[in-house]
């Protein structure tokens, strides 16, 4: 089949140097354009390498799929700094491959650099993973998307309390934004949800991708009693080979790091973007509106879990797999009931329950009663 040529920015800018006139005096070239819509070249920038086992790899993983849809082109550059060095690599995209539909994926990319180029290239659509984009205040073709990956941290959570013998589970986390302190949170929730004994230690590491600080957090977390640690950094690969190698059991995160201990891995809660951006992609060449602030959880195919591991007991699957199936089905709460943060305040009232996509979930400040840490 004949490759349609797409009509993107720098084709545009070949065929007329007064792009404004176009629509008035070349009506033909508006034919091109229309019969040309379904080609689309999207890119994609990561802050890490591809290969890191974690939060970089996920959306590699993503965009690998939208790889085999027809017609659809896509640029991926890795390892591209939160500076002024991902404006010039959208500029890239954009002036020399085409991209007419980018996602800078890294939390620090949104602004002012996406925000940036957006206001520059007003015809190209800019979507970001997280939680910053604010209707009427950012621009219109900007937008973030996001999963409720709490909801695979609950179930981590159970898992782990499971498995934890001492009743202490550890989490290494990169910096206290809502998004982290909904998972560690969820992930002490889950394992509560078992045995109301158990306490989570959380040690912050101040960055999202620090190698000699998440292996030095997992061990302290070790050395203070904790038998089950999980994570929320760009790459869990330090994290979970430095407690698989302490003997601790292990939760994954961002995507599947079985292999990397697969004795000790219990389970893993998973971005699932390839549902996410196969949706952004068809309906950009279709020519759809896309949306600007698109979330989703398990029941979305937004998230999914890694397979449970060896060291997982039957009793723990069977409320894995019933809380699991409770989640898909939609209207799970993990945040009810008179909970408390862990300085005694009330943050959610008793008798009521925050559905899995409340607004409030998205400036969460505080860690929960029983979580040993300070988000300052």
């Amino acid at each position: 089949m004949t490759r349609l040529l797409p009509m993107n920015r720098r084709h545009f800018l070949k065929t007329s140097a007064a792009g404004a006139a176009l629509a008035g005096f070349a009506p033909g070239l508006l034919a091109e354009r229309a019969a040309a819509q379904t080609a689309l070249t999207v890119g994609f920038i990561y802050v890490g390498p591809k290969d890191d086992y974690g939060y970089n790899q996920a959306h590699a993983e993503g965009a690998a799929v939208i790889k085999a849809l027809p017609d659809i082109t896509v640029i991926e550059e890795e390892n591209v700094p939160e500076t002024v060095d991902v404006q010039k690599t959208m500029e890239s995209m954009i002036n020399l491959d085409g991209a007419s539909l980018i996602f800078p994926t890294s939390f620090g990319y949104f602004d002012p650099h996406m925000l940036e180029m957006a206001k520059k290239y007003p015809d190209v659509q800019f979507r970001h993973c997280g939680g910053l984009w604010k209707e009427g205040v950012n621009p219109a073709n900007t937008g973030s998307y996001f999963g409720y990956i709490g909801q695979g941290l609950y179930l981590n959570g159970i898992a782990a309390g499971y498995a934890t013998k001492s009743k202490k589970i550890g989490f290494v986390a990169a910096k206290p934004i809502p998004q982290v302190l909904q998972n560690i949170n969820s992930f002490l929730l889950g394992a509560r949800s078992v045995d109301p004994a158990i306490t989570c230690q959380v040690i912050f590491t101040g960055e999202w991708s620090l190698a000699v600080k998440e292996a030095e957090a997992t061990n302290a977390l070790i050395d203070q009693g904790a038998d089950v640690v999980t994570c929320h950094v760009d790459s869990p690969k330090v994290v979970v080979e430095t407690a698989a190698g302490r003997g601790a059991f292990v939760c994954g995160y961002h995507a599947n790091q079985s292999p990397l201990a697969p004795e000790k891995y219990l389970t893993g809660a998973e971005w699932a973007w390839g549902n996410v951006y196969t949706d952004f992609a068809k309906k950009a060449q279709a020519g759809e509106k896309l949306g600007n602030f698109v979330r989703g959880g398990l029941k979305d195919g937004f998230v999914k879990m890694s397979p449970l591991g060896p060291a997982v007991s039957a009793e723990a699957r069977t409320k894995f797999e019933a809380t699991l199936a409770e989640m898909t089905k939609g209207g799970f709460s993990v945040f009810k009931d008179g909970l408390k943060d862990n300085k005694g305040n009330v943050v959610v009232a008793a008798g009521t329950s925050l559905a899995e996509d409340a607004i409030e979930l998205e400036s969460m400040d505080y860690l929960v009663e029983g979580v040993i840490g300070s988000t300052s």
